[in-house]
């Protein structure tokens, strides 16, 4: 494959999800230490901030689970899944609802202003940046980047 083959680059069948994952993550993690920084310094430009990078990766997790159901059935042919594939199929569902849910804490306080924000989402948000992550971890056992694949 040559490496500016625009069309075998788009049609390959696994690599939308591998190039897509890394929006949902990086917009995660960048409104969660935005919503931190917020919640310290009671700055309203960066709560903002948490708020936009908050939407942007929920609204993202959503094209990567499609992607990745995709690259199950046009790579694998739809096998049964098992070992680590199956683990980060499910921590990959629960890294997303955890992301909605963090998403919706944020959007409920923000549209109405006798909604704050409780204090306990700090807490899930650092589980979910723990489920985002160990996901991550998972993937990259998959594609080959953080061992054999």
């Amino acid at each position: 494959m040559h490496p500016f083959d625009l069309r075998a680059a788009l049609l390959a069948k696994h690599a939308q999800h591998v190039v897509l994952i890394h929006f949902p993550i990086a917009l995660f993690f960048a409104g969660a230490a935005f919503d931190m920084a917020a919640q310290w310094s009671k700055q309203q430009v960066l709560a903002a901030a948490a708020r936009y990078n908050l939407t942007v990766a929920a609204v993202f997790s959503l094209p990567v689970l499609v992607s990745g159901l995709l690259a199950w059935r046009w790579q694998l042919e739809g096998q049964r899944l098992k070992g680590i594939l199956l683990e980060h199929l499910i921590l990959g569902f629960v890294s997303s609802a955890l992301i909605w849910l963090v998403w919706w804490l944020h959007f409920r306080a923000g549209r109405n202003a006798t909604h704050t924000l409780p204090v306990y989402r700090l807490s899930l948000e650092l589980i979910a940046m723990l489920a985002v992550g160990l996901t991550a971890h998972l993937g990259g056992f998959l594609s080959g980047v953080n061992g054999p694949g």
